[in-house]
């Protein structure tokens, strides 16, 4: 698969409550190609810009191009040698401050009780709708950042 990079700068602002910015730039990294085209389409139709990555080592990558992101909404299980806790991790070493938000197809007591993600953690379980997307969103970016942000150290 390739790298898919595309950033939508005149997205339509939807009329939801917790609208988007075109000025505010998310990360998608997400490796099933189905699922992250519709979070892709989901956020644009929010208001976001949004660069999307297969796997955890290309998120990275784009990281280390110093293009904007505000917040990375990446899956917990990726393929590619990275855990979406490790891409996180990682990611806020490059970037202190990042926001992060996690999303997976397993339940959330699954996912933290089994040492993925500690407890605390920004988590949006699929499938989830629009409007649960753009409210999940303008929390994590409107969040202070703070110690309960943190993954799970590796």
């Amino acid at each position: 698969r390739l790298l898919a990079e595309t950033v939508a700068a005149d997205s339509p602002a939807n009329t939801l409550p917790a609208e988007g910015s075109t000025e505010e730039t998310i990360l998608v990294v997400e490796d099933d190609d189905d699922v992250r085209a519709s979070s892709v389409e989901s956020l644009r139709e929010i208001g976001y810009r949004v660069i999307e990555a297969h796997d955890g080592p290309s998120a990275l990558r784009l990281l280390e191009r110093k293009l904007r992101v505000d917040l990375l909404f990446s899956d917990v299980v990726l393929p590619g040698g990275l855990t979406g806790a490790q891409v996180g991790d990682q990611a806020r070493a490059m970037r202190p401050g990042l926001k992060v938000l996690f999303t997976t197809g397993y339940a959330r007591n699954a996912i933290i009780h089994h040492g993925r993600l500690d407890k605390g953690v920004h988590l949006i379980t699929k499938p989830f709708n629009l409007n649960e997307l753009a409210a999940k969103i303008r929390d994590v970016l409107d969040a202070p950042g703070s110690d309960r942000d943190r993954t799970k150290p590796t």
